[in-house]
């Protein structure tokens, strides 16, 4: 059988950094990686609250963070944000920023550290595969078939000029009885080139006939 491996962890050191940069002892390796999933998950959640339920949505529908980097040191948390279409920017940049720190600072209980919260636009939002993956939720819960929000999103990636893109989607598709999987591939997605920078995503949805998971490779440039 094939093996199968995630693609950004298959390419660490060549085309893909680390979201977390920072250094522990075996001993506290656990508890920096659960603080590192918490600060995400607070981040997420506290988006999402606050400012998508809110109706603060672009005429596209998508409000997301792209991806979350963590850099620590002794004394710092630094937090950089890379969201699409940042609402949290727009709106009372600086007030959105301190709220979301003080809250933050609440949940991680930082006494002795000082945090830092940065937030940088991504210039072509729909790039990202998270945001891709977004955009076929928001079309899938309006009771848009599966086959044209796949196809709308492709449209969306060509136009950001990527050189390749495949989407796949497992689950019960269209109400059937029986779970399968559904793909579709436009331009080239090599997976087994190290130097071919490939963006990667998997996200899982709710329905109201089950769980659904979409997975999104973007094909962005060759080393």
């Amino acid at each position: 059988m094939a093996r199968k491996i995630n693609p950004l962890g298959f390419r660490l050191g060549t085309t893909q950094d680390h979201y977390s940069l920072w250094f522990a002892q075996p001993k506290n390796y656990s508890e920096g990686l659960q603080e590192d999933q918490k600060i995400r998950n607070f981040i997420k959640n506290y988006v999402q609250k606050n400012y998508v339920q809110k109706k603060t949505r672009t005429s596209s529908g998508v409000e997301g963070i792209a991806r979350i980097e963590i850099q620590k040191r002794i004394d710092l948390i630094q937090v950089i944000i890379h969201m699409g279409f940042p609402k949290l920017l727009i709106e009372n940049r600086s007030q959105g920023i301190k709220d979301l720190k003080r809250n933050l600072q609440k949940e991680l209980n930082c006494v002795n550290r000082k945090l830092n919260i940065a937030i940088t636009r991504i210039a072509k939002p729909y790039r990202h595969p998270n945001l891709l993956a977004e955009f076929i939720t928001l079309q899938l819960r309006n009771r848009v078939p599966f086959r044209k929000a796949m196809k709308k999103a492709i449209e969306l990636a060509e136009q950001a000029e990527t050189k390749g893109i495949k989407i796949q989607i497992a689950g019960r598709l269209g109400g059937k009885d029986i779970a399968r999987v559904d793909w579709i591939r436009e331009g080239r997605v090599p997976l087994q080139t190290i130097r071919a920078k490939i963006d990667y995503c998997a996200y899982t949805i709710r329905t109201i006939y089950g769980i659904l998971c979409i997975k999104i490779w973007i094909f962005i440039d060759e080393k």
